[in-house]
C-alpha cells in the first residue's frame, strides 16, 4: 500500500530517482531549459525550486547543501551566480512548464521545463502590454467635427455663386 507517499516514484528505485533528478536539475541550471515528460518535470520542479530559494542567501552552508543535491561544481557556480542575479527578487515560482504534445513512440505527454526569467521571447511579450481604455459606441470626436463643417462649406460655395 502507498499510504502517505505523496510524490511520484517515477517507476524507479530511490537511488535511481535521486540520481536522475540530480542530473536533470544540473542540466536545467546549466542550459536554462530542458525537454522531458510531464511527470518528470513536475517532480523536477519540486526538486529545483527549494534549491533556488536556498541559493538566495550565499553562504558556505547553503552551497554545501546545494552541492549535496546537484553534485556539480559548474551547476553550483551557475546557480549562485547568474541564476540568482535574475530570479533573486522573485518570491517563488522559478520554473515554468510548457506542454508540447505527446511523444511518438509511447504517447507520453512531453513538455519543456525552463527557468522563468531566462526566456527572452516571453519577456519581450510581457513588456509592451499597455493600458487599454474603454471606448463608447457613440462617435464623439471626428464625426461631430465633420458634420458641421460640411454645411458651412456648402454655404460658402453658394454665397460665392451669388456674387458671380
Amino acid at each position: 500500500m502507498r499510504h502517505g507517499k505523496k510524490f511520484n516514484h517515477l517507476g524507479r528505485t530511490a537511488s535511481h530517482r535521486k540520481a536522475m533528478l540530480s542530473n536533470m536539475a544540473t542540466s536545467l541550471i546549466l542550459h536554462k531549459r530542458i525537454s522531458t515528460t510531464l511527470a518528470k518535470a513536475k517532480e523536477l520542479k519540486k526538486f529545483v525550486e527549494p534549491l533556488v530559494t536556498r541559493a538566495k542567501e550565499d553562504s558556505t552552508h547553503n552551497r554545501r547543501i546545494a552541492f549535496s543535491y546537484l553534485k556539480s561544481k559548474d551547476a553550483i557556480k551557475a546557480l549562485f551566480g547568474e541564476i540568482i542575479e535574475k530570479v533573486g527578487t522573485r518570491p517563488g515560482g522559478y520554473t515554468r512548464i510548457i506542454k508540447t504534445g505527446f511523444r511518438l513512440g509511447d504517447n507520453a505527454e512531453m513538455c519543456i521545463i525552463e527557468l522563468v526569467d531566462f526566456n527572452e521571447l516571453m519577456l519581450k511579450d510581457a513588456k509592451p502590454a499597455k493600458k487599454t481604455t474603454r471606448r463608447s459606441r457613440r462617435s464623439t470626436g471626428k464625426a461631430a467635427d465633420a458634420a458641421p463643417a460640411a454645411p458651412a462649406g456648402e454655404a460658402s460655395t453658394e454665397s460665392d455663386n451669388e456674387e458671380k
